[in-house]
């Protein structure tokens, strides 16, 4: 029987209706027609002390100019909506995905929006337009010109290796191939650390080179390690014709073979300031230059970077950056100009592909201030400047010895309640203030430390043995270095894989350093198991999550000043300079006798894509306010456990809140408390037992005297056992098949003790009861 098309589901109306019209205009499923079409990973949502992903975007229907570039959107509906109902949703995934045609249809015809000449019109089943119509409007409203037709059909890179572009991915190389091809030879993009930038990159470039119209390429960049990681890295399936500068042994005559060349703008500079590049490379050398992390060096109108951009200005040049800087002294956009494309950490966290964070406020005794008493003196006996030190002196101008220690205890703590070997960086006031760190972290981790001496390692652009740890610590696969400390290395462009935890503890006012540093921790890992991650703040940082420009639109400041004051809003002349007050020398040093430090708030919060602060809460009450919604007193919550045959259930019903009850157990040092005592502590502040505690009070009972011979050492194995693992192992039948049990003999022996199947499994549950017996 048939069903009336009014009653068909949304999935009948693309199998009878949808795809048959689509096929029969000439598009085929798995050639120019992929459906169901997952565009995001699904948004990672913290609830509780757990993260989960929503439900991923998927398009019906995604249709190909050709198999590297999508051209149309058609989203289907059940014939109880209209024809255009679906249309609104098209626009809005078309619109992500760049598209420049949507359709929408419920089984009766399609409508269509032409995002090229801004209109829409109706169409029946049998009129949807042909892959060559669709491709010939296409260029025809858009106007391609020899060169843009040209890269249109130049593919992506792709092997077993290599992941396809993301659809931002995708967008960015295409609205920069788009703006090379219509001429345009200073190009921006800014897309959020942690998204792919240098992949983008590589993509851009294999294209261009490619198809011939690009030949020799510059990839610029300010660090080493940001080289070496893109040339072994997104850049590899070109390592063939790839070379990496060094002016020491390159000789000029011999240079010229390759066709991308990656090179440290200090090198080519010179430490003698003698332009080396000039020595290398002709001018017209290169055709193409790409600018890493543009928004450190040649953001600067009187940088070295500009001089050797301006040296090579007849090349296409592209800033790539997550961070561009506008201010009244440095634009990126005044040089590059406006970005052809953007994509946020806002975007990234909302579309899953970026891991959301929870903070930790960490306030110490001395957070607000601290006065030295009068005449008081330093570790070296020298007399401490009598004022009210702040966050804004602590390691640049004093040090407290204790409050390196405090700082470094509680990152400890977490870790012994999350997890110990999660990656962590911690950022300090400066490299000596690293130092210091490491070696309070060593003192405070000495069991791991022993383990193995890398666990804490020094990062710094000063430490020759921790610079070379550098590669291990990003790894995903070397366990060692755990805990980075450093100042200013790891803080940008290093790709920190698997860091759970970031650690600020340094005084942050540049919004652009706070997103690079934020960025260290975005990295989504799913297949390690890190969805989300930690930053513990000692500075008061997070109070930039509050700033306008947190994750802001881009806008060049209206009052920018080149060098030559060269500006039509007039020239703007600089404030005083805001320094820290200099350090003495030498900087005041100061004990734990001098200066105790302890922490006295903590305040857990959790901050949408915007930086709007959601909520602000401690987990025990977040688990208190839970338990008591679904058990308004402690008799309903016994009475609930008494009637469970699997505790294991309670843990579920607990996980639905969001809450890990085994973690939470673990964050609050209280491991070896049973389930039970734990939740009726945290919720109806009952006084919690261990379960060894437990075991002993059946023991000091009459329970077990019921029992003789081998039945009663079968009980007093269950009970060590549920005093060592918990209450959910010993009902499990399969426990029989362990020691101590499989030395009593097989599991029929030992139910027979206890006249059979049915009577083991009585004797258990009233060892359950007796366990939990109250009073």
């Amino acid at each position: 029987m048939i069903l009336d098309k009014k009653q068909m589901t949304e999935e009948d109306i693309k199998l009878n209706y949808i795809t048959p019209a689509i096929n029969s205009a000439g598009w085929q499923n798995g050639v120019n027609i992929t459906m169901e079409t997952k565009i995001t990973d699904g948004r990672i949502n913290i609830k509780g002390n757990m993260a989960y992903r929503e439900t991923p975007k998927k398009v019906d229907y995604l249709l190909y100019l050709n198999k590297y570039h999508p051209i149309a959107i058609v989203e289907a509906k059940d014939n109880n909506h209209s024809v255009s109902h679906g249309l609104q949703q098209a626009i809005t995934y078309a619109k992500m995905l760049d598209l420049p045609f949507a359709y929408s249809s419920n089984g009766d015809g399609f409508c269509e929006h032409d995002f090229l000449t801004g209109t829409e019109r109706m169409l029946s089943m049998n009129e949807f337009p042909t892959q060559d119509e669709l491709i010939s409007r296409y260029k025809s409203e858009k106007g391609l010109n020899d060169t843009e037709e040209q890269l249109i059909g130049q593919p992506y890179y792709s092997s077993q290796t290599t992941y396809p572009p993301r659809y931002y991915q995708r967008n960015a190389v295409n609205r920069t191939l788009d703006a090379i091809a219509q001429g345009r030879d200073r190009i921006l993009l800014v897309m959020a650390t942690g998204t792919g930038k240098t992949y983008t990159a590589f993509q851009i470039v294999y294209r261009l080179i490619s198809s011939g119209i690009k030949h020799k390429v510059l990839y610029l960049a300010d660090r080493n390690n940001l080289v070496d990681q893109s040339i072994s890295q997104d850049f590899s399936p070109l390592q063939k014709v790839i070379h990496k500068v060094n002016f020491a042994k390159d000789n000029r005559d011999t240079i010229t073979s390759y066709q991308v060349y990656f090179a440290l703008y200090q090198q080519l500079i010179g430490d003698d300031d003698q332009e080396h590049y000039s020595e290398l490379f002709d001018p017209e050398f290169f055709d193409l230059i790409i600018v890493d992390e543009c928004h450190r060096g040649s953001a600067k109108a009187d940088s070295n970077w500009r001089r050797i951009l301006e040296y090579f200005k007849s090349a296409t040049q592209i800033g790539m950056t997550a961070t561009p800087k506008e201010t009244k002294y440095v634009s990126n956009i005044d040089y590059f100009g406006k970005p052809v494309y953007e994509y946020s950490l806002k975007r990234g966290i909302d579309d899953g592909f970026l891991a959301p964070f929870r903070v930790f406020g960490m306030k110490l005794n001395i957070s607000d201030g601290w006065r030295p008493f009068k005449g008081q003196l330093d570790y070296f006996g020298n007399e401490i400047e009598d004022r009210i030190y702040n966050n804004s002196d602590y390691d640049y101008n004093i040090v407290l010895m204790d409050r390196t220690r405090e700082v470094a205890k509680r990152i400890t703590e977490y870790l012994k309640a999350t997890d110990r070997m999660q990656k962590t960086i911690v950022f300090c006031a400066t490299e000596e203030a690293a130092e210091r760190m490491r070696v309070a972290l060593v003192n405070q981790n000495h069991d791991m430390v022993q383990k193995n001496p890398d666990y804490v390692v020094r990062i710094t652009g000063s430490d020759v043995y921790g610079k070379k740890q550098l590669d291990y610590f990003i790894s995903v696969t070397s366990k060692y270095p755990v805990i980075a400390t450093t100042s200013e290395l790891l803080s940008t462009g290093t790709d920190c894989k698997m860091t759970k935890l970031i650690v600020l503890d340094k005084t942050i006012n540049s919004m652009t350093q706070f997103k690079q540093i934020i960025g260290r921790g975005t990295r989504v890992r799913e297949d390690q198991g890190k969805l989300s991650f930690a930053v513990m703040d000692f500075r008061g940082v997070a109070r930039l999550f509050a700033d306008p420009d947190w994750d802001g639109p881009i806008e060049i400041d209206p009052g920018f000043q080149k060098p030559d004051g060269d500006d039509t809003t007039g020239p703007i002349k600089p404030g005083p300079p805001i320094d820290p007050i200099p350090p003495k020398d030498p900087m005041p040093y100061v004990d734990s006798e001098g200066c105790p430090v302890k922490i006295i708030q903590k305040v857990v919060s959790v901050y949408d894509t915007d930086g709007k602060l959601l909520r602000q809460e401690d987990i025990i009450d977040y688990t208190r306010k839970n338990i008591r919604h679904d058990y308004a007193d402690l008799s309903a919550f016994v009475r609930k456990w008494s009637e469970t045959d699997k505790k294991e259930a309670i843990r579920t019903e607990l996980a639905k809140h969001g809450i890990d009850l085994e973690k939470l157990k673990n964050d609050e040092h209280m491991g070896d408390v049973d389930d039970f005592d734990f939740i009726a502590h945290v919720a109806y502040d009952a006084k919690p037992l261990t379960r060894r505690e437990r075991a002993e009070n059946v023991k000091k009972r009459d329970f077990l005297h019921k029992y003789t011979g081998a039945a009663r050492e079968v009980i007093e194995a269950l009970l060590d056992k549920y005093a060592n693992e918990g209450i959910t192992e010993i009902t499990k039948t399969d426990i029989l098949k362990l020691d101590p049990f499989r030395r009593m003999g097989n599991p029929a022996r030992i139910a027979k003790l206890f006249g059979g199947k049915a009577g083991y499994q009585n004797a258990v549950r009233e060892l359950e009861d007796e366990i939990y017996k109250i009073g």
